[in-house]
Formats: structure tokens, sequence, C-alpha cells
């Protein structure tokens, strides 16, 4: 059994973002429901971290972008009667470059929507009973976090399709942390680039290493934010820790909003 009882779901855990988060919630003493679509060789080596962290998991195939999945994923928790956090990391995108506009066609815009906005919002849906259950279990809110994209906030990123998915998780966001209150939490967490080999898959290697080092150059903390980095922040905002917070879009990119650093690095 846990060490204090949580319960949460990752979508999208076999790596990257999703498995650091499984991770950081396994040594925090979570049961976990890790999820993949794909990648189940992935998934059972993130299972077997969280698993030698002491922590109790199932491992589910599921599309979140599947309505009958969601549903299948939220039952593997069931027996445990609650859940404490939901974490909507499962993402898809094509790598399209903005002004190309005949790269993507109306079906790449849904399969990414299909993913990114509402396999989230699908996923709520399924989760809310236990998730309620949660909240009345611990006598506070419970919490769901989404994994959303500074892309969302910028309209920059992979594609146009990607950002404007993301854009609408923000807002879906933002209308589901009114609508649950006061029982369950809803925040987005916007990363920018992180160094994982999602990124990597997509970019190629060579391109992925120049855009790291421009990143580096330019974010006024002079860093490449790692798929760790993004999980303190998820495990936080689906912890108690957080429960003053919702409605929350949360940019986490080294200050890359901010532009491009101009004064030189000092440590």
């Amino acid at each position: 059994m846990a060490k204090d009882g949580l319960t949460a779901i990752v979508t999208g855990s076999a790596s990257g973002l999703g498995a650091a988060s499984a991770a950081l919630l396994a040594k925090q003493g979570a049961r976990l429901v890790i999820n993949y679509s794909s990648s189940q060789k992935e998934a059972e080596q993130t299972a077997d971290v969280c698993r030698r962290a002491g922590a109790e998991v199932v491992v589910v195939q599921g599309d979140v972008s599947r309505d009958e999945d969601c549903k299948k994923i939220v039952a593997a928790a069931a027996p445990w009667g609650r859940l404490d956090a939901l974490i909507n990391n499962a993402g898809m995108t094509k790598h399209v470059d903005h002004g190309n506009l005949d790269g993507l066609s109306a079906e790449d815009f849904q399969r990414i929507y299909a993913v990114n906005s509402i396999g989230p919002y699908q996923m709520i849906r399924a989760a809310r009973a236990l998730l309620e259950a949660g909240a009345k279990h611990a006598d506070r809110s419970s919490s769901v976090v989404n994994i959303s994209s500074i892309a969302g906030i910028a309209g920059i990123g992979s594609s146009v399709a990607y950002a404007a998915s993301k854009g609408a998780l923000n807002t879906i966001t933002l209308s589901l942390s009114r609508a649950l209150a006061p029982v369950i939490r809803v925040n987005a967490v916007c990363p920018g680039y992180i160094d994982t080999p999602w990124f990597t898959k997509g970019r190629g290697a060579d391109q992925a290493a120049k855009v790291r080092q421009t990143v580096m150059e330019q974010a006024p903390l002079h860093i490449a934010t790692t798929a760790e980095d993004v999980a303190e922040l998820v495990c936080f905002l689906a912890s108690p820790a957080s429960r003053s917070m919702t409605g929350e879009i949360v940019r986490i990119d080294a200050g890359v909003h901010l532009g491009p650093a101009l004064l030189p690095k000092r440590i």
C-alpha cells in the first residue's frame, strides 16, 4: 500500500514528462495507474521504476481520444475507491512549419485535437466520480493537472494545429475549474522546450541539438528545462500543497517568454 494513500492516474506516462511525473509521485507514496497508447515496453519500464520506489502500480493501454478507452483507464483505479489526482499528459503533434498551410489537413487537426483537447475532457468526465470520492475521503479538493504548452499561449510550437489544441486545453482548464469547484481543482502546466527524447524524435538529433543550444543561449536562466523540472511542478499541483490554486495556467520555460537574455551568464 502507498505510504500516504494518494491515488493518481497519469496518461501518456510511458516516457518523457509522464514517466518523470509518475516516478516522482511514486517516491511521494502514490498509487498509480500508468497509461500508454502504443509503447508497452516503455510503460512497463516506467512501472518498474515506480514499483522500486514502493508504489502500487497498474498499467493500462488506452488511447485517450477514444471515450471507451478513457473509461477503461479510469476503471483501473476503481478498486482503490477514489482518485486524488488525474494528470492529463497524453499528447501528440505533427511537425509542420507554421507558414506551410498545405502541410496540415483537416484530418491532422482532428487527430491532434482528439488527443490533446478532447482526450483530457473525456478523462475528466470519466474520472469525475472517483475524484469526487477522493475529495470526500480526504476532506479536501482533488486535483486535475492538464499538461498544456506555451504553444497554446503564444501561438508557437511544432505546428498550428498543436498550438491551437493546447490553446483549447487552456480554455477547458478555465471552464472546468469553475464548473467543478470546490470539489475538484483544475490547473494547467505550460512547458516550453523540454529536453526529452520526444522532442528529438520529432525534429531529429541534429535539429534538436541546435534548438537546445539556442534555448540555453536565449533563455534568461540559461538552462534547458528537463522533464524532471516540470514534474516537480506537476506533482505540486497534483498535491494538497496547492489546495488554494485552481484555474491557473502556469508557464515553466526557463524565462523564454520574457524574451532573449540580454545580460551575461553569472553562475
